[in-house]
């Protein structure tokens, strides 16, 4: 006879795995007839919950779910280096999501922290991946967790966050006092916040001095190297071509400055370009790339921090912090051409 797993229990009942969690867990948060509905069901089917892995007097894993898009990227690598060094320190291990940006990936991890697999989460996307009713109390509804990089749309919840618009403006001014006026804009992706963010920044420094926004300088990326590579191509296309390029995150930087070379342009005689992130390749590129950094070492601690701090029940308002960020100007920026 195949083994009654959780699954089971919510398909039997007609509920979600993370109400089957929160029953088992904390049957008093959760309605009455919902209650009743699903012990009937762990009654019926002979279920016994796998306790593996779990301290059985406080129902603790020692596990916190860091659901993150791509630990290829740079960033991300280091983000997750800093998590696991402060969860470390605190007696926590880190289980890590990589959902290369997918959706049903994101759903899938945060089920496993929901049906008690992780103690909390530490969440690295703008999709909301839980099913909120209302008329109840979020935090009944999600388990405790902490958000940053892209921000999620739920109010009571603690956000780590950098203020893109503003950085990207400090930028784009950067460029704008050098001479540049035809300045191209190589985004993150237009369903993310942080691209719609920096996005805005870079628009409101060009019509602040006074200049039409081009959308022909203005190509959709992804954050991949890839991305950087085929907008610099476009862009070398134009009659009017930019002088300067704005890449929002370094990987794609990188990949601009590669086409230009590859094309005899010089770097930044010909054409200056600017990254976002400071990953630790853009001290080594040649020429060594200008770019915003982030302080992703203090990221990933606060994140950590906020999340240990909940989850060993310091009671405080949630809130939303902003770090800092940084314009490291190097060599792949110069004046406008004549």
């Amino acid at each position: 006879m195949a083994k009654v797993g959780i699954k089971d229990i919510a398909r039997i009942a007609n509920v979600s795995l993370a109400t089957v969690s929160r029953t088992l867990r904390t049957p008093d948060l959760v309605q009455e007839a919902t209650r009743q509905r699903v012990l009937d069901a762990v009654a019926e089917s002979g279920y016994r919950p796998n306790r593996m892995g779990m301290n059985l007097r406080t129902q603790r894993t020692g596990n916190i779910m860091v659901v993150i898009p791509d630990i290829t990227n740079p960033f991300n690598a280091d983000l997750i280096r800093s998590i696991e060094e402060t969860a470390s320190s605190h007696g926590y291990a880190v289980l890590l999501g990589d959902t290369q940006s997918s959706p049903e990936s994101e759903k899938q991890y945060v089920d496993l922290v929901e049906v008690g697999q992780a103690d909390g989460l530490l969440y690295f996307s703008g999709r909301n991946p839980f099913n909120i009713n209302p008329d109840k109390p979020l935090l009944d509804q999600i388990p405790t967790m902490v958000n940053s990089n892209e921000e999620l749309d739920l109010e009571g919840i603690d956000k780590v966050l950098l203020d893109n618009a503003k950085a990207a403006h400090e930028a784009v001014q950067y460029l704008l006092a050098l001479g540049h006026t035809r300045i191209a804009a190589v985004t993150g992706p237009m369903n993310t916040k942080s691209a719609n963010g920096r996005l805005q920044g870079y628009r409101d420094a060009l019509e602040q001095a006074g200049l039409i926004v081009d959308d022909k300088l203005i190509i959709e990326g992804d954050y991949h190297i890839d991305a950087g590579v085929e907008a610099t191509e476009k862009l070398l296309q134009l009659k009017q071509r930019p002088t300067a390029i704005f890449c929002f995150n370094d990987d794609m930087a990188i990949g601009a400055i590669n086409v230009l070379q590859a094309n005899d342009y010089r770097v930044p005689e010909d054409m200056s370009v600017i990254g976002f992130d400071n990953i630790l390749y853009s001290t080594y590129v040649r020429p060594a790339l200008t770019t915003v950094s982030q302080p992703v070492e203090e990221i990933g601690r606060l994140c950590a921090e906020k999340l240990i701090a909940r989850l060993r029940g310091v009671h405080s308002e949630p809130s939303t912090e902003y770090v800092s960020h940084q314009l490291v100007i190097r060599d792949s920026t110069g004046p406008a051409p004549e």
